[in-house]
C-alpha cells in the first residue's frame, strides 16, 4: 500500500513540475525606427522640453522650453537607417545648451 502511495505521489509531483515548465516566446525586438523614436521622445523630455505634439507615424515631435520652439524629426531612410534631427528657434540664448543636452540624452537612451 505504501509503495502504491509513493508511486502516485511521484507521478503527481512529476506532473506538477511538468506543468510549471512553460515557456513563452520573447516579444519581437523594436525596430530601428521605434528605438530611435522612443530615444528622441525621451531625450526631449530629459532635456526639459515640454512636449506639445508627438506623432510617431509622421516622426514629428514639437515642444517648447523657455521661449525656445523645438522640433525633432525622426525619418526612415531608404537604406533602413534612421535619421534624427533636432531644430530649435526663438530665444535660444535662454538655453544655449539645449541641443547638447538633447543629443546627450538621445545617445544615452540609444545605449551609446
Amino acid at each position: 500500500m505504501r509503495r502504491a502511495l509513493r508511486t502516485w505521489i511521484a507521478i503527481l509531483a512529476t506532473l506538477c513540475l511538468a506543468a510549471a515548465c512553460v515557456s513563452y516566446p520573447a516579444p519581437p525586438a523594436p525596430s530601428k525606427y521605434e528605438r530611435a523614436w522612443n530615444a528622441a521622445l525621451g531625450g526631449v523630455q530629459d532635456a526639459g522640453v515640454t512636449i506639445m505634439h508627438a506623432e510617431p507615424n509622421s516622426g514629428l515631435i514639437r515642444g517648447t522650453k523657455n521661449g525656445i520652439d523645438v522640433t525633432v524629426t525622426v525619418t526612415r531612410l531608404p537604406d533602413g537607417a534612421v535619421k534624427v534631427q533636432f531644430d530649435s528657434k526663438g530665444e535660444t540664448k535662454n538655453d544655449p545648451q539645449l541641443p547638447d543636452r538633447f543629443s546627450q540624452a538621445y545617445e544615452r537612451r540609444m545605449g551609446r
